[in-house]
């Protein structure tokens, strides 16, 4: 591996949607990396509450602040995905001993797919530790209030997309 992919890392999900866990990976990483690719997937097998496109332009809004990122979204193979965008580190974040067994298998299968690129795990800050986009989704739903969760332009939007007559 080159030492500028090195310098770029990509971390990859379906953002959907964009929480204050994953923004805090994100701020983590920019700090190690000069670039970081936030890579929104497509994941139409996951029936994501909120289109491509939309996702894409929260993560871009919540992450405006980052001069180091650039937000993209995607529905290739990840392992064509990463290449494409230059990446030699895939990012990953672990929020308990509950997600390492998947994120485990993920690393694993893109180790055989993508040899060259490394996986690393990070861990968001103790308060955000219990946030997941699908307890969002669901608290949104259910009409509750997101807002200490998200950025407020993801809460607009789910709230938007649940509005209750």
């Amino acid at each position: 591996m080159s030492l500028a992919r090195n310098r770029v890392a990509l971390y990859p999900g379906t953002f959907d949607p964009i929480t204050n866990g994953h923004i805090d990976l994100v701020a983590r990483a920019s700090t190690l990396f000069e670039r970081v690719v936030v890579g929104v997937a497509e994941s139409p097998g996951k029936g994501p509450a909120l289109p491509l496109d939309e996702r894409v332009t929260l993560a871009r809004t919540a992450l405006a602040g980052f001069a180091n990122i650039e937000v993209r979204g995607f529905h290739s193979l990840l392992a064509h995905f990463v290449h494409e965008v230059g990446a030699g580190v895939l990012l990953r974040g672990l929020r308990a001993v509950s997600d390492f067994e998947y994120e485990f298998q993920l690393a694993s299968m893109n180790r055989h797919l993508i040899p060259d690129v490394e996986t690393l795990f990070l861990t968001p800050a103790e308060q955000h530790s219990f946030i997941s986009s699908s307890l969002v989704r669901e608290v949104a739903r259910l009409g509750g209030d997101v807002s200490g969760f998200v950025h407020p332009a993801v809460a607009q939007a789910l709230s938007t997309r649940w509005k209750r007559s």
